[in-house]
């Protein structure tokens, strides 16, 4: 009986261990192409859930996964990951491919090929929102599109800190 009792408490104690885990983190199956070359579909990430509620505030350059109302071919709701390029009261706008806030032009080496952003004309970006941006432009489907657009802070999952798999990518995430 001590046995049973024992087992008992041992996996008590791994279902509060995991709860309390995922009440901070969030492991996350990359599905899509549009931050190529930094995530590539099927990378396994950690999200931190408690980042902006305990840690900080949302910086340009974070890399979030956040809720949309786009939905699979399952007919479940999408997360998607963007990098965060406008925070509220930001002007972004896009000219000859490159991507401008509040008047500097972002040197952005973390995108797969600079200047094929398209082009934008000036768009403030609203308090309680985000303007966010795949790295990988050519196929993103982002704040640029009228689907997607300025996103809301709420619909914010977490921001993206690890990178778990594959083995010869794992590290922390920028």
């Amino acid at each position: 009986m001590k046995e049973v009792w024992g087992f008992i408490k041992d996996i008590a104690i791994a279902i509060v261990i995991a709860g309390i885990l995922l009440f901070f983190i969030k492991p996350v199956v990359i599905q899509q192409e549009s931050m190529q070359p930094n995530y590539y579909s099927d990378d396994y990430v950690i999200v931190s859930k408690q980042s902006y509620s305990l840690f900080g505030e949302i910086e340009h350059g974070d890399v979030i996964v956040f809720k949309t109302d786009m939905q699979d071919v399952n007919g479940k709701n999408k997360n998607l990951i963007k990098r965060v390029i406008g925070l509220p009261g930001d002007t972004i706008e896009i000219r000859d491919g490159y991507v401008i806030r509040n008047g500097e032009t972002l040197n952005e080496d973390y995108v797969a090929q600079q200047g094929i952003s398209g082009e934008m004309a000036p768009v403030i970006v609203e308090q309680g929102k985000l303007f966010v941006l795949g790295d990988n432009r050519g196929v993103s489907q982002d704040s640029r599109s009228k689907e997607i657009g300025q996103i809301d802070q709420d619909t914010i999952i977490g921001k993206v800190v690890f990178r778990v798999f594959p083995l010869k990518r794992i590290g922390v995430c920028k």
